[in-house]
């Protein structure tokens, strides 16, 4: 069976859920026996997310090779269970450069480059690119960044267009997620933005197969007929998709509508039943926990909860693992200080700092971590959460008051964390050659890379095993020159680089639970295995809560 295409779109509205509604009939494919993978096409002009602020994007999503991406490849890696790479997310300004690129190398032989043929042509270069696998996927799941009659995803429109064409139709399936509001003044559910959306969609020349409605509850058969009539779909083709409490219900709410049923039809899969235990004893378990804990996260991008994404599941993930309710607790760094931190931290089992770049709220993290250690908390930091904990340690206990990163104080001192020679090499080089990798996102390191851990430590526990595979973003690391000093002060680096020539993982054996890793173990988190970090951490919470019960 060749591969089939599943275009997604959007109207309307942004942030209705495309990602999620992708990740959902892809995880429904998959649980019929087929192989699916998922790709986002994003209209945006930056080359990848990775310079851009938190605040506005959300979370930037690392790959195993690599690539800076955007958040949705995280909901697809936790609901279809397997790993995604560069090759699953483009963007507008990708696409135009690599176009630009080439017309520089002359691969146009001197021809004027146009949006059509050049940049839709590149658009389905990168869609095709997916079957082009040893084993090419049953499924390709394309989802179309933006809205609906946004001028900058015309480009992207048109491609799936002339796909349709290209690849056959019996190939391709355009999925057209909408918006069908509830007015609560006359308690009617309308269907007119919808209309308008398949309108705006068909004058771009694509006819959707499906229309699905995001609602706040269940649309009645007769709205449904009215949807199908007027924007010309079958009346089996209009689906709902209703709010739910918990994002790993939806899979299991498209089944009940039979949206994967006539996905299947149309597309002439094979007929084969979902297997969807695995999914119901997931949200079985969310319903029913045995107990619930309270864990501060500890961030400066606390406005915007898509900024730690991953993270949030994560942390999910690791309750489930232990039969417990995570209650977040979202706290600004900014706002913690030495006289603040009791009261603010005082009433959580556990104290998680994550990852981020730049000095703002870092004195505040740093004064998190001083209560978690000293109040014996479990406390859990990753990437510059790991850091600030060595600052912390350096500080208050190995008699360093003066120390910091250098990413913070060029002049300190003490620079516990530094900037690594290879990362100055390579910034240096790439500065000097004038390419992209001179950018910010060019002297960092970035994907995943083996972590050796120390038999008998807490690492090793919760991961059972000596050597583990971790994503990482970042350009600061430990200052080996202090290894020394701090392992006679107490503090264990249970994880380090096969050559031991980077830390990667420190923990205080004197502490029921205080570890903080360089990497990001967030983004290999799945809803069915969490990680083995956060189902250690979390458990660490639990137990906390029940001794002092």
């Amino acid at each position: 069976m060749k591969t089939r295409y599943i275009f997604v779109t959007g109207g309307v509205l942004s942030s209705l859920g495309k990602g999620l509604a992708a990740s959902s009939l892809g995880a429904l494919l998959k649980a019929r026996g087929l192989s699916v993978t998922i790709q986002k096409l994003d209209p945006y002009i930056n080359v990848d997310p990775g310079t851009m602020n938190p605040l506005e994007h959300g979370e930037v999503f690392v790959t195993d090779d690599g690539a800076e991406t955007d958040l949705d490849l995280g909901h697809y890696e936790r609901y279809l269970g397997v790993p995604m790479s560069r090759k699953n997310n483009a963007t507008a300004g990708a696409i135009y450069y690599e176009v630009i690129r080439k017309e520089r190398c002359g691969d146009y032989r001197g021809g004027t480059v146009q949006v059509i043929p050049h940049i839709t042509d590149e658009i389905k270069r990168r869609v095709l690119s997916l079957a082009e696998e040893a084993e090419p996927p049953d499924a390709a799941i394309i989802e179309i960044g933006g809205t609906v009659g946004d001028i900058e995803s015309l480009p992207f429109l048109e491609a799936i267009r002339q796909l349709r064409s290209d690849i056959g139709r019996n190939a391709c399936l355009n999925i057209h997620l909408t918006l069908v509001p509830y007015l609560r003044v006359s308690g009617e559910l309308k269907t007119k933005p919808t209309q308008h959306s398949v309108k705006e969609l068909l004058s771009i020349g694509i006819q959707p197969d499906i229309i699905l409605c995001r609602c706040e509850q269940q649309i009645p058969q007769d709205l449904k007929r009215k949807i199908a009539l007027f924007c010309n779909v079958d009346r089996d083709a209009v689906f709902s998709a209703v709010d739910v409490d918990n994002i790993y219900e939806v899979p299991l709410s498209f089944y009940d509508e039979g949206f994967d049923q006539k996905v299947a039809i149309l597309l002439r899969l094979p007929a084969r039943n979902a297997q969807l235990e695995p999914w119901r004893e997931l949200v079985h378990a969310r319903e029913h926990p045995e107990s619930r804990v309270t864990i501060a996260v500890v961030g400066k991008y606390v406005e915007l909860k898509e900024a730690y994404k991953s993270l949030h599941e994560a942390l999910v993930h690791g309750g489930t693992g232990n039969r417990a309710a995570v209650d977040l607790h979202y706290v600004n760094s900014e706002d913690i200080t030495a006289d603040t931190a009791a009261d603010m931290l005082r009433d959580v089992d556990g104290i998680l700092v994550p990852g981020g770049f730049g000095y703002r709220g870092v004195e505040g993290k740093i004064q998190a971590i001083r209560y978690a250690r000293e109040n014996k908390v479990p406390f859990f930091g990753i990437c510059l959460g790991m850091q600030c904990a060595v600052i912390e340690f350096a500080r208050n206990v190995a008699g360093l008051p003066q120390a910091n990163s250098a990413e913070f104080d060029g002049a300190a001192e003490d620079k516990v964390i530094y900037l690594m020679t290879e990362w100055f090499d390579v910034r240096a080089q790439a500065l000097r050659r004038h390419d992209a990798a001179s950018d910010k996102g060019g002297a960092m390191r970035l994907g995943a890379y083996p972590c050796a851990i120390q038999a008998g430590s807490t690492a090793y526990r919760a991961y059972g095993c000596a050597e583990v595979l971790e994503r990482h973003r970042h350009r600061y690391e430990f200052n080996n020159d202090y290894l020394a000093l701090f392992r006679e002060k107490g503090m264990a680096f249970s994880g380090l680089s096969p050559d031991g020539s980077l830390v990667e993982i420190v923990e205080l054996p004197d502490h029921p639970w205080f570890l903080g890793c360089q990497f990001h173990p967030e983004f290999k988190s799945n809803p069915m295995r969490p990680h083995p970090l956060f189902r250690a951490f979390i458990g660490a919470a639990k137990e906390k809560k029940e001794s002092a019960s």
